[in-house]
């Protein structure tokens, strides 16, 4: 695209005063970089899946709530993550970390594993033991 179509649609990364550095050609036939405020059909998509992430985490809070998951769960979704990147963080394989989304396990989790998946989130042991819907 031609330097003069970068596209300058109003977009999340706007609002935060940020640009993206998009390529185009110059008025010589050359290529060159651009700022861009945003593209409608990136915002619609980047909005889309921040929806489903929001989602995720509204339904991962309700289960823990329900009692049908353990906070870890929870956590996970909130930090944007799945079970294999939250696998690889912590150090255990995939389906240890989804024995422990079991609320009866997650109960008899010693406190060194806990205190890996508090490193992970950012949190305390307490802060992910006694979950209090999310709130720190």
């Amino acid at each position: 695209m031609k330097k003069e179509e970068v596209p300058q649609d109003k977009s999340n990364l706007a609002s935060a005063n940020i640009r993206e550095m998009m390529y185009a050609v110059d008025e010589n036939g050359k290529y060159t970089t651009s700022l861009s405020t945003g593209w409608d059909p990136k915002t619609i998509a980047l909005d889309n899946a921040i929806k489903e992430i929001e989602e995720r985490i509204a339904l991962a809070k309700e289960r823990v709530a329900n009692n049908q998951t353990s906070p870890i769960e929870y956590y996970m979704e909130l930090h944007k993550m799945d079970l294999t990147v939250l696998a690889s963080y912590v150090g255990l394989w995939k389906w240890r970390v989804k024995r422990h989304f079991k609320p009866s396990v997650f109960k008899k989790l010693s406190d060194k594993t806990l205190q890996k998946y508090a490193d992970v989130f950012d949190i305390s042991i307490n802060q992910l033991k006694t979950f209090n819907g999310g709130e720190s």
